[in-house]
């Protein structure tokens, strides 16, 4: 085996390996949350409204901040309870780009000022994206269906 190649495995098994932790309370925290709210719940906040439904979604992810790894975990059990895919990407953006909870600590870092207007663009652009997103992959899932029938623009 090349030297790099086992080196880089090794250095991904000791990265998945000190994950694992925060991957398995992920999941036990969103098994004990989907027990507890009932699926109406997640209806009344989202409604089906792409504009609000991103802004909520951002809004969420602002405040609920996480790592990238355990974003996919969470992305997957949130549609599965029937929230949109718009939702879920603008929530999923803004959890790994905007840090309500690390404000105080970027302030003092790095500047208030610039902390603050990083977090608003953040949170603006979490919108943005998430809308983007879903209406190329909109566009996509059309064409990809009407190329399976055999018929092609």
């Amino acid at each position: 085996m090349n030297p790099k190649l086992k080196q880089a495995v090794v250095k991904a098994g000791k990265a998945l390996y000190k994950s694992l932790p925060v991957l398995l309370s992920v999941i036990l925290l969103i098994s004990l949350i989907n027990t507890l709210v009932p699926k109406s719940f997640y209806t009344t906040v989202f409604q089906k409204n792409i504009f609000l439904d991103s802004f909520i979604g951002s809004a969420l992810g602002s405040i609920l901040a996480g790592n990238p790894v355990t974003s996919y975990i969470l992305g997957g059990e949130l549609l599965n309870q029937g929230i949109s895919l718009i939702a879920v990407t603008a929530f999923l953006v803004a959890w790994v780009t905007v840090g309500l909870v690390q404000l105080p600590a970027e302030s003092l870092l790095l500047g208030k000022k610039f902390a603050i207007l990083r977090n608003i663009l953040s949170f603006v652009f979490a919108i943005f994206v998430a809308i983007i997103t879903v209406l190329i992959i909109g566009v996509l899932w059309k064409a990809i269906k009407v190329t399976q029938h055999g018929i092609f623009y």
